[in-house]
């Protein structure tokens, strides 16, 4: 994991997130839509229990 932010600190911020926009499109190929989902959720900082708050608001 360091290994992999050490190479991405040197690079332009937007060049990283191209670059690791490819790699989760092939990671995101091989997983099943409750890992995706909840990798999701987990990088928004939400739990899944948010997602239910958020409907009944609606």
């Amino acid at each position: 994991m360091e290994e992999m932010l050490e190479i991405i600190g040197r690079m332009d911020p937007e060049i990283a997130l191209s670059e690791i926009g490819k790699v989760l499109k092939t990671l995101f190929s091989t997983l099943g839509e409750e890992a995706r989902s909840q990798f999701i959720w987990e990088l928004m900082g939400e739990s899944k229990g948010d997602k239910v708050t958020s409907l009944v608001h609606l």
